[in-house]
């Protein structure tokens, strides 16, 4: 927008006058302009924190998303101590806002769910949009009465490794189940009934994802990491990889670089770090020389 008298760009905006005003010739353009800003200032994260009237954000990993009533049962809205009776009645009030949010088993549900979400994730190093998705999807099993007699943390488990699959973050079921209270065998059976049930579409995890993180437990150096990604590259351009379990394909390939670029590690300590036997490490090790010399 340009001033309508000399075509200036350069307006100013006087929000202690609600007016926009011409920087060149002083034309005020427009008046009762709205300030849509905060009424207070904060100089630091903690003083903003301190002033701000709002609460947590909108969030599935909490088991009301953020949305209910917080009783302070000892000091006012602006932390100024209560008066002893006022303060017993808001005691009492807490305590019945409480019981009527655990009224219903659904809500128990949730709340118990979510609190096992944030054990594991915690535990895992898991980040905040993946908690978020795994949330959401069990939250859309809830509904869709998929718990009935069934493990609530077997579908938190379940939920987890389908979030980390949908949001391509390398990390196999083995190490979720690890974490879990409930089996391998149980949450994969688990997973699979979401898939189906929700028809969920899971992108491919690729061998490639999975080399740095075993690498890193292997404490191998860069250039190994690198060639066995190379390895990897050169093995799926000629279609080899099809089919195959991406954990043992990368286990294989870091086996075969850390013996071509002399950083030797034993077959028993990769398929260890990869989550996978050394059966499977040799066999997927003679599918990919195989494909290297064709």
């Amino acid at each position: 927008m340009n001033c309508t008298s000399c075509g200036s760009d350069n307006l100013v905006m006087d929000y202690s006058s609600g007016e926009e005003i011409c920087g060149r010739c002083g034309l005020v353009l427009q008046n009762n302009i709205l300030n849509l800003g905060p009424e207070w200032r904060a100089f630091t994260p903690q003083e903003g924190d301190k002033r701000a009237r709002t609460g947590l954000g909108y969030s599935y990993t909490l088991y009301d998303k953020g949305l209910s009533t917080i009783f302070r049962p000892d000091r006012d809205a602006n932390g100024n101590r209560l008066k002893d009776e006022i303060r017993i009645k808001m005691t009492r009030l807490r305590r019945f806002d409480n019981r009527t949010k655990f009224d219903e088993t659904a809500q128990r549900n949730l709340s118990s769910a979510m609190a096992e979400l944030d054990r594991i994730a915690t535990q895992l190093h898991i980040p905040k949009n993946v908690r978020e998705r795994a949330a959401f999807i069990y939250r859309k099993a809830l509904k869709a009465d998929l718990l009935r007699g069934r493990s609530i943390d077997g579908f938190v488990a379940a939920s987890l490794y389908a979030a980390c699959r949908h949001l391509k973050l390398p990390r196999p079921l083995k190490e979720i189940t690890t974490m879990s209270t409930r089996t391998h065998s149980e949450v994969a059976r688990t997973y699979r009934l979401l898939i189906r049930e929700l028809k969920l579409r899971m992108p491919v995890d690729g061998p490639m994802k999975f080399v740095p993180g075993i690498a890193s437990k292997l404490n191998l150096n860069t250039q190994t990491e690198q060639y066995a990604i190379e390895l990897l590259r050169k093995a799926k351009a000629r279609r080899g990889l099809t089919g195959k379990d991406p954990r043992g394909l990368a286990a294989a390939a870091l086996y075969k670089a850390s013996i071509d670029t002399n950083d030797k590690r034993i077959q028993k300590d990769i398929a260890e770090a990869a989550g996978t036997t050394e059966v499977t490490l040799r066999n997927r090790l003679r599918g990919i020389e195989s494909l290297l010399h064709d």
